[in-house]
């Protein structure tokens, strides 16, 4: 991890054991050049004035970079895939690729996951005519009928929204909030199987002991 200051150096707001994990994981995909602040949840560091000050949401994934904020999922790998557009994991304006890129991006914060908070909540969807994912076996169908393309979201490419979506989808099988169905498991296990994946829990782990000591 570099902390030579350039034109793409990246600050990343990072708390272990949450939606943030994929972004480190993306940093390390991209070999982007970044540092970690790390906040302990657990102590409420995400509320303290100090943070609150960079993100007022109190939330995590945030990153910096050349004094600009970003944050939310979708806009932080948005960002990040064409700062490093070198690293050929984005496709760019002009690739065929590039429109359904961005779908996919934006149906995970859009459809994805407010329809997995209602699941988890047991609340009732709203009608799908002022519903933003319609219903919930719909939504899912959608994406796995997306997935079944595979080996990865866009087919034989592997992007930045993979790294989203596969995060994604460890953690919300983990929790028995999307069925850890053989397609879905099965392109879980071909994204963590990435050595930046490992290499992004090993770090988290480093990071746990170390709040709890």
């Amino acid at each position: 991890m570099s902390t030579t200051p350039s034109d793409r150096h990246v600050i990343l707001h990072h708390a272990p054991q949450t939606r943030s994990f994929g972004t480190l994981a993306l940093l390390l995909e991209l070999d982007a050049d970044h540092e970690l602040h790390v906040l302990n949840l657990k102590a409420g560091e995400q509320r303290q004035p100090a943070y609150l000050a960079i993100n007022p949401m109190g939330k995590v994934p945030a990153i910096g970079h050349l004094g600009a904020l970003v944050t939310e999922q979708a806009a932080i790998c948005i960002y990040l895939g064409d700062l490093y557009a070198d690293r050929g994991l984005a496709p760019q304006i002009g690739d065929p690729l590039r429109g359904p890129y961005l779908r996919w991006l934006v149906f995970y914060g859009s459809c994805f996951e407010p329809a997995l908070i209602d699941k988890a909540q047991k609340h009732a969807p709203a009608p799908p005519s002022t519903n933003p994912y319609g219903d919930f076996d719909t939504m899912l169908n959608t994406l796995t009928q997306q997935l079944s393309q595979g080996p990865w979201l866009l087919g034989e490419r592997f992007t930045v929204a993979d790294m989203l979506w596969g995060t994604a989808l460890r953690w919300t099988t983990q929790f028995g909030l999307v069925p850890a169905t053989p397609l879905i498991q099965a392109y879980i296990d071909r994204v963590m199987a990435r050595p930046s994946l490992a290499r992004a829990e090993a770090i988290d782990a480093q990071l746990l002991a170390a709040q709890a000591s």
